[in-house]
């Protein structure tokens, strides 16, 4: 029974040391991101196996001649719980929004790369928008994404819309005053993805339309990161 609770231990640990290792490592380049989202995905099931286990070895505290070094299988199952959970919110944002990474508050027109478009065309999920089938997933899921009609000039507009990116700690890789238009980098805290987004602003009257393109270089599904990240920005423009 002793060597049971302690293949479970460490199991429970090694599944724990996968999800830490497997954000800072990407981010390290030690693997590539896939790499990186696959020990995430092993992880969860060592350390599934390890909390079923560790609960089986709970359970059989109830036994007298078992309840000798009760606190090995206990701490297993917290570790265990601990190493299952990251991949368990992922996967329930995964399965609550469709599986797409580009979103824009213009379908029709969405904004297009300039500064940043070699870039995009080197990365797995290139500059091209997905046209209608992107666009009626995105309406389903992200209704509220919508163009920002603003009472400032065009040029006033964009220099909101660089001074916001800036405050949300994007890299700002290139602007074009003359264009309306604004190009900045994302990179996520955990894995170090790279998230791309153009900004357009056009004369709207005497105010102007803001409209924000936001693109994941790598992955099919976002997990709603784009969504999230526009609205955020939209809400430092209003």
């Amino acid at each position: 029974m002793r060597q049971a609770r302690i293949i479970t231990m460490v199991a429970a640990i090694a599944a724990l040391a996968m999800i830490c290792a497997s954000g800072p490592g990407t981010r390290a380049d030690w693997w590539g991101w896939s790499f990186g989202i696959a020990l995430m995905r092993f992880a969860f099931y060592v350390g599934a196996a390890a909390a079923v286990a560790s609960l089986g070895l709970v359970l059989l505290l109830a036994v007298p001649r078992w309840r000798a070094g009760p606190w090995l299988p206990i701490v297993s199952l917290c570790i265990a719980l601990a190493a299952i959970t990251p991949p368990l919110i992922a996967l329930s944002r995964a399965k609550a929004v469709p599986p797409i990474h580009d979103i824009s508050t213009d379908t029709v027109d969405p904004p297009g790369f300039v500064t940043l478009l070699e870039v995009r065309n080197k990365s797995p999920n290139g500059s091209a928008y997905g046209g209608t089938a992107i666009a009626e997933q995105q309406q389903k899921a992200y209704a509220d994404i919508k163009p920002l009609d603003v009472a400032s000039p065009p040029r006033e507009a964009l220099q909101k819309a660089i001074d916001a990116a800036r405050a949300m700690q994007w890299e700002v890789v290139g602007s074009d005053a003359a264009a309306g238009r604004l190009e900045a980098t994302d990179t996520t805290a955990w894995f170090a993805f790279k998230d791309d987004v153009v900004v357009r602003v056009r004369p709207n009257g005497t105010g102007s339309r803001i409209d924000v393109r936001s693109v994941s270089r790598v992955g099919t599904s976002d997990i709603g990161a784009n969504a999230a990240r526009v609205r955020e920005y939209l809400a430092k423009l209003k």
